[in-house]
């Protein structure tokens, strides 16, 4: 039976390090993207980022303006019969950021590795310049129309 899968990201922006993103091992695979993930039953969307960016990095966000939601046809990486929807909005942190920042991709800490080697996926977070900021600094199809709306929307913004 298909399945719509709901997953929800947040773009955090600092004006000094950059765009937040995530380096994720999933089931061996690496992914670089937003922070964020998925819908639970009886969750808004806001709510669920609020969620993701506690479980994930202990920080409290507010969430901004939408920024953009999938709008064709995306098929999970995972499973074959699962349609992907992705939601995302810009988001603001409430408090100074307290998780780990790696200054290099994949960059895991031991603890990290260990949350890998447990259940099969882990996470590091790192700034990407916002002069180095391309489409090929994420690697999901979805991702990369995400950075190109950002691009178009902050850069005129940015002078």
């Amino acid at each position: 039976m298909p399945v719509i899968n709901v997953r929800v990201y947040g773009v955090l922006i600092d004006e000094e390090r950059g765009v937040l993103v995530s380096d994720e091992l999933i089931r061996g695979g690496r992914y670089t993207k937003f922070p964020g993930g998925g819908l639970e039953v009886g969750e808004g969307t806001r709510d669920c980022l609020k969620r993701e960016f506690l479980e994930e990095m202990d920080l409290a966000v507010e969430v901004g303006a939408h920024l953009y939601t999938t709008d064709y046809y995306q098929p999970s990486a995972f499973h074959a019969d699962h349609q992907i929807l992705s939601i995302y909005y810009y988001v603001t942190p409430l408090e100074p950021i307290n998780t780990r920042i790696s200054t290099e991709p994949f960059d895991f800490d031991e603890e990290q590795m260990e949350r890998y080697r447990q259940h099969g996926e882990t996470e590091s977070f790192r700034f990407v310049p916002w002069e180095q900021l391309t489409e090929d600094t994420v690697n999901l199809p979805i991702e990369k129309r995400v950075v190109q709306r950002l691009l178009q929307d902050v850069s005129p913004l940015r002078g």
